[in-house]
């Protein structure tokens, strides 16, 4: 199955910022109230650059991806997003959540979910023509052209999620962001996610929060592993390094390593 259509134009512009980096954080902490839940996370994304963001529930994956959004604000520390301030730069990030919450008796179709991504071109209550046909072309590009008049609630969940990646896709992003793209659905409809985004992945960068290793190896070039702080590391995994990350008992131990060979040694038991 091929999920991208050749002969469509690229919904994407190139990256007008001269800066090799797309994302930059350096030394954010951010705490809700008194629980502290990132600290010191120091990381680069590199223009052309897809990475995969991993690590245990509550380890701060999802915080970090607020915090690039600009839905957040850290407690210190900088963050820049193509150059920008994250709230200045968030109209060029399509971000993918889990799911979206929804009234399975509102009549809304696939089209009209897609063009949620282009509220802000919205005129006088209404879509214009190019709207309309980059939300078609979007669809298109994840392998659901001829779905734009099927009810959203009679969508498959993986026809859902890639609907919601069409959303995404079609504001023109220069970074997609997701939440766990495969989360609640099974494996025959991963592998079309999975081909969705390996074909998309060509054009820009995909950043990704996900627990899944077939997508951490199909898609990333690095990992970032999340939990309080951020390590980065390259592909592949070693097994010792994602029993680590997902064991409670090795992850101190992970940490301490990981900060060492990155030349913090302010975990380290030597002189």
């Amino acid at each position: 199955m091929t999920l991208l259509n050749p002969t469509l134009q690229p919904l994407l512009s190139p990256c007008e910022s001269d800066s090799p980096l797309l994302v930059e954080f350096e030394n954010v902490a951010f705490s809700y109230g008194s629980t502290e839940v990132l600290e010191k996370v120091s990381f680069h994304v590199h223009r052309g650059e897809s990475l995969c963001i991993i690590g245990p529930n509550g380890g701060g994956k999802s915080t970090l991806a607020k915090l690039m959004l600009g839905l957040l604000e850290p407690s210190s520390g900088r963050i820049r997003v193509l150059g920008k301030a994250p709230r200045e730069a968030r109209i060029a990030i399509g971000y993918v959540p889990q799911a979206i919450h929804y009234d399975p008796q509102f009549p809304v179709n696939a089209l009209d979910i897609v063009l949620m991504g282009r509220l802000d071109r919205l005129r006088f209550g209404r879509f214009s023509k190019e709207c309309r046909e980059r939300a078609m072309s979007a669809l298109a590009e994840v392998g659901l052209g001829g779905y734009e008049k099927r009810s959203f609630c009679a969508l498959s969940g993986g026809e859902r999620q890639r609907v919601l990646v069409a959303r995404a896709l079609v504001c023109e992003p220069k970074i997609l962001l997701l939440d766990e793209p495969t989360a609640s659905i099974d494996l025959s409809i991963e592998a079309q996610i999975i081909e969705a985004l390996v074909a998309l992945r060509v054009r820009m960068s995909i950043l990704m929060i996900t627990h899944d290793l077939d997508l951490v190896s199909s898609l990333g070039d690095c990992v970032l592993c999340v939990n309080r702080r951020v390590h980065r590391h390259s592909l592949p995994l070693s097994g010792n390094t994602i029993k680590e990350i997902y064991s409670g008992r090795r992850r101190v131990e992970h940490d301490r390593r990981a900060r060492h060979d990155e030349g913090d040694h302010s975990a380290c038991q030597h002189d």
